[in-house]
């Protein structure tokens, strides 16, 4: 039977051979090893063979697999400098307390995990103590992704080198009294410490591939030389699930981010049990990495091992690692020397003879404590050979044991995630098993201590020596007192204020062409980040390739197939333009990173993205979240925005929702402008407000999401009322009267007030007219620039009475006195507008376009949902019906009028 993986004739004709008998030659000295030696070593010497070719350059495919042990031999280990016992000592204290302010906290029931930062607590240190730089370094320091559940122990850290007191670490989870800690790295909620929300999982690895880039970029555009920072991420085996983790890895390898190292905690634990109970995670990880091009490093057995690989001759020992699932490595953890004699050695004779020259105590020694990411010299080397390595990124692939020096109470154990405190006696035991200093007689009414050698003790004088010569404290965040960005010339914006004439302009083109003005400014032009996931010529920004260019770290290696036009594709190394591909994550990746530049690297840079709205919010939005915890600054321009403006483009397209999406996130400012003055309007105020002089009051630390449209109609030009300006900015100005809108109502016609937002205001204004000319009522038209800016004004006077405040929210004393009911309406759905509804004095009701999108033309989904003119009309009319101010009769006549 012919085998189904050979390879065929045919695919060898593929392959010309120059010499068929050299190769017959080697085919058959497999043959013959596999014969004489076994397939074991026939595979062990492809496997040398294809190592020796990859390290020689020859170009054949990686080997994405390596054998169960680790990368860098002990032999080849370097020594660990500084003094490794007082290291062991300051790592003990940090264990202590980690796990004392958890226990401590669990009285209150508001939780905590023990188990990773224990089993992480090397990998931390030896950064600490020897590779993380800090801020007072050159450069900006190194950038740390703290893996959120081992926040314990670098709030432990932080209290033995006095940053933190016994009170903060009591009031761990407890912030409402102002000074307690976070749970996971916040930095909205512990800004001088935290520089970058972890949690939810798989953001930090994906963030920290684009600051990581943001860096490269920064150099390259002569913003700032941050070449010397490298960004550290810490991940769990677990959170490599999460489809963002590895989500840009061929992105960090493709660019060449030799500036960034993962580190991954393989303690083989997540929440539930083993991350691969059948499987070796290790083994999987490191084939995705290695065919995504990292350097991979793994960190698998401690020093105890050595003895048993100097006793495997004949590689049984390795093949037995690389077959055992990790479940079973687990369940051996937590087993006695006489189960692993039988279950592990037992499958192999060779194994069988070797076991016999092993104690109990050197098999329990290995399999129960002697993990490579448990030995700092272990780690130390890994770490070494991360930061030398030159070319592309680095993953260290780390085992523990989750819960190590915890206890049997907690290593290994399934449910220990979950395990919020420990006993009295495991303390105790805990204590003996790291020999501190701590007495019986310390625990005080059943409360363990905190535990501290003194703030003039040897442990505390070397950690703050090393951190010193490493560039300070870490992590640490600064905001380095920076001048405000002068103010972009007036003229950029005051260039809208005259409207388009008689030309027809999308609300999209005018903020492009707002931002090509703005590039230009000789103040902060080069401050500029435009953010573009492979949609640019959707939004006619293709004219801005040629004058700033695309970043990309090779220049252009090519010539570009439209070189001979005026808007040819132009690549640079100092390009300011990231174009992303089709990646809205990695889009908003590159957001995070550029609007918080201004805290990681004291440059303030001004990122927009722009992004078809329905692809912003509902895709990102915990990344908008995100951003919000890391006090970003930027704007956020969602285009092609509403439920009707994006003609044919159907369901999956037709937004209607998003302002809803970010009205929940407390630092947005979300916008949904009518006119190209009014996108101008709050740009600048944008900019005054994040990178200016921001009024008493104002937090800076907010960003700004304008929806803009892609329907060509005429821009009108600003009105000259006073107040204007104002009333863009708080959400609600009104547009017109009747009267001045020349539509000389009767002088008791009837009266309502028609509210609009975004392209919905066109539709208004033809119903304004409409309700005029055809039914004799008079309306007046307001432009709400933001629902939710008016709602949230509107919250914190409400918030302000329980103070004792009195203060009028703003759309309330906006149209106080105002004469008739109001009829909002949008191209969202009627949660939009219905938002201010309750602070309205008068009559209120409203349209929107509630339900799934649809492929059709404008006007006909216009129909569909009733927000179209006509519909504005009906309801207009029904609404006064109900108060008697027109006939009943009216709104059937219109109905059937208008046909709906």
């Amino acid at each position: 039977m012919t085998d189904p993986n050979a390879i065929q004739p045919s695919e060898l004709d593929q392959l010309p051979d120059r010499d068929p008998e050299e190769t017959a030659e080697w085919q058959a000295s497999l043959d013959a090893v596999a014969k004489a030696a076994g397939p074991h070593r026939a595979a062990y010497l492809m496997r040398r063979t294809l190592e020796r070719a990859e390290g020689n350059g020859i170009a054949l495919p990686k080997l994405l697999e390596t054998d169960y042990v680790n990368t860098i031999p002990t032999s080849a280990e370097p020594g660990l400098p500084g003094d490794p016992e007082m290291e062991a000592r300051i790592t003990a204290w940090n264990r202590w307390n980690a796990a004392a302010m958890v226990t401590r906290g669990a009285k209150y029931g508001v939780g905590g995990h023990i188990a990773t930062f224990a089993s992480a607590a090397w990998l931390y240190e030896t950064g600490f103590n020897h590779f993380f730089k800090g801020k007072e370094a050159d450069g900006s320091g190194d950038q740390l992704y703290i893996q959120g559940h081992a926040s314990p122990g670098i709030y432990a850290r932080a209290f033995l080198d006095g940053r933190l007191t016994e009170h903060h670490l009591d009031h761990f989870r407890r912030e409402s009294g102002g000074d307690g800690l976070p749970s996971y790295p916040h930095p909205r909620r512990l800004p001088w410490l935290w520089e970058f929300p972890t949690v939810s999982m798989g953001l930090g690895p994906l963030s920290a591939i684009y600051q990581a880039r943001f860096n490269r970029y920064l150099t390259a555009r002569g913003i700032k030389d941050v070449s010397d920072s490298h960004v550290w991420a810490f991940l769990g085996d677990g959170e490599m699930d999460e489809p963002e983790s590895t989500a840009a890895l061929a992105l960090a390898s493709r660019e060449g981010l030799d500036n960034l190292t993962f580190v991954i905690n393989c303690n083989l634990q997540r929440l539930d049990g083993p991350v691969r109970a059948n499987f070796k995670i290790v083994q999987e990880l490191e084939a995705q990495f290695r065919g995504a091009g990292w350097n991979v490093v793994k960190s698998l057995w401690g020093n105890a091992w050595d003895e048993l690989f100097q006793l495997d001759t004949t590689g049984a020992l390795v093949r037995r690692l690389r077959e055992v699932p990790d479940a079973q490595v687990q369940t051996y953890q937590t087993r006695d020397a006489a189960y692993i004699r039988q279950d592990f050695f037992g499958k192999d004779p060779a194994l069988v003879e070797m076991a016999k020259l092993l104690s109990d105590d050197k098999i329990l020694e290995c399999f129960h404590l002697s993990r490579g990411g448990h030995e700092a010299r272990k780690v130390y080397a890994a770490y070494k050979a991360a930061v030398e390595f030159k070319g592309a990124p680095t993953v260290i692939l780390a085992q523990t044991v989750k819960g190590h020096t915890l206890g049997e109470g907690f290593a290994s154990k399934n449910a220990n995630h979950q395990m919020k405190k420990l006993s009295v006696d495991e303390f105790k035991t805990m204590r003996d098993l790291l020999e501190l200093p701590i007495k019986d007689s310390d625990f005080v009414d059943g409360v363990v201590p905190y535990g501290h050698p003194g703030a003039d003790s040897p442990e505390v004088r070397y950690l703050q020596e090393r951190r010193a010569a490493l560039g300070g404290p870490a992590p640490a965040r600064r905001v380095h007192p920076v001048a405000p960005l002068p103010a972009p010339a007036e003229k950029a914006f005051a260039a809208f204020d005259k409207g388009s004439g008689s030309q027809n302009v999308a609300t999209t083109m005018a903020f492009v062409r707002l931002i090509k003005d703005l590039v230009r400014d000789k103040e902060t032009g080069k401050r500029w980040v435009p953010i573009v996931p492979d949609e640019a010529r959707t939004f006619g920004m293709e004219s801005l390739f040629p004058s700033l260019g695309i970043y990309s770290p090779k220049g252009q290696t090519y010539e570009p197939v439209d070189r001979d036009q005026l808007m040819y594709y132009k690549e640079a190394q100092n390009g300011q333009i990231l174009n992303e591909g089709i990646t809205e994550a990695g889009s908003m990746a590159d957001f995070i990173a550029a609007s918080t530049s201004y805290a990681t690297h004291g440059e303030a840079m001004i990122p927009f993205y722009i992004f078809y709205s329905m692809f912003g919010w509902q895709r990102t939005a915990d990344q908008m979240w995100q951003l919000g915890d890391q006090l970003g600054r930027g704007f956020l321009v969602g285009a092609t925005a509403g439920r009707t403006t994006l003609t044919g483009e159907g369901l999956q397209h037709a937004d209607g929702h998003s302002p809803v999406i970010a009205a929940t996130n407390p630092a947005a400012l979300t916008y949904d402008p009518a006119f190209a003055y009014e996108v101008a309007t709050i740009v600048r105020d944008g900019i005054r407000r994040m990178y200016g002089e921001a009024a008493p009051g104002e937090d800076q630390n907010v960003f700004y999401y304008l929806t803009v449209y892609n329907e060509p109609l005429p821009q009108p030009a600003k009105p000259s009322a006073p107040g204007i300006d104002e009333g863009i900015v708080k959400g609600l100005y009104r547009f017109n009267t009747a009267e001045s809108a020349g539509l000389a109502p009767a002088a008791n016609a009837p009266r309502i007030q028609l509210l609009g937002s975004g392209t919905a205001i066109h539709w208004v204004l033809k119903a304004q007219r409409m309700l005029a000319e055809e039914w004799g009522v008079a309306s007046d038209v307001w432009s709400a620039t933001s629902w939710s800016e008016l709602r949230r004004d509107a919250l914190e006077a409400d918030a302000g009475l329980l103070r004792g405040e009195e203060r009028i929210p703003y759309v309330r004393q906006t149209l106080h006195g105002a004469e008739g009911p109001v009829l909002a309406v949008s191209d969202y759905m009627r949660q939009v507008p219905d938002q201010i509804a309750q602070w309205v004095e008068q009559d209120w009701s409203s349209l929107g376009a509630d339900g799934f999108g649809l492929s059709d033309t404008r006007e006909g989904a216009r129909r569909h949902f009733g927000v179209d003119a006509e519909s504005v009309v009906v309801a207009a009319l029904a609404q006064l019906a109900r108060r008697g101010e027109v006939k009943a009769t009216a709104v059937k006549e219109a109905r059937e009028k208008y046909g709906l």
